[in-house]
């Protein structure tokens, strides 16, 4: 029963990841179906390939990933000394901190309210969504979990610092801590703010 259960879910979620079709969809009573009726039934209006290799991986989950969605590789020896990190870390919250609180008293967001506490900064912004900036020691990074973020599933961004540039850096795609913070604020409250 577990096992069909299983198989079930993992067909949905892949039949949610096609494309949709100009073809009329053939609705699947999931929890009525056997799920060998319901891979035919999906081979038969072309939802599945007909090879049984890809049945494998899916259910395996062993996909194509292209490398922007494999891990990053983590050079250790440019790992920040803790105190350093400590140090950086702390500068860059705190500033952040003072001037969202300017921020705030010029901005017209109902519900704006910022807290700090255990080494950790909430930006609350109302119905728009709420920031959260924290330090994660172990990893030498500031992690930043973002309301815009939320809505695309990507969960938080992982800011190295960068000592070339002297800035936090999201490694995948190069992005200053600073510069994300200024244009999703930007976005959603309707001023422009400037933290670098």
């Amino acid at each position: 029963m577990a096992s069909k259960l299983v198989l079930q879910r993992r067909l949905l979620r892949f039949l949610q990841l096609l494309p949709p079709s100009s073809s009329s969809t053939h609705a699947v009573p999931f929890l009525s179906v056997k799920a060998s009726e319901c891979t035919s039934l999906c081979r038969k209006n072309s939802l599945l390939p007909s090879h049984t290799s890809y049945s494998r991986n899916l259910c395996s989950g062993s996909f194509n990933l292209d490398e922007s969605q494999a891990p990053l590789t983590v050079d250790y020896r440019s790992l920040l000394d803790e105190n350093e990190f400590h140090r950086l870390a702390d500068s860059t919250i705190h500033s952040v901190q003072e001037k969202l609180e300017d921020y705030g008293d010029l901005v017209e967001v109902d519900g704006f309210d910022i807290d700090y506490g255990n080494d950790v900064l909430t930006v609350k912004l109302g119905d728009l969504g709420t920031y959260v900036l924290n330090k994660q020691t172990p990893n030498r990074q500031l992690w930043l979990s973002s309301p815009l973020r939320l809505v695309f599933c990507s969960g938080p961004s992982r800011f190295d610092w960068d000592r070339d540039t002297k800035a936090w850096i999201y490694r995948r795609n190069k992005a200053n801590l600073y510069k994300i913070l200024e244009g999703e604020l930007e976005q959603l409250c309707g001023k422009a703010i400037v933290l670098s």
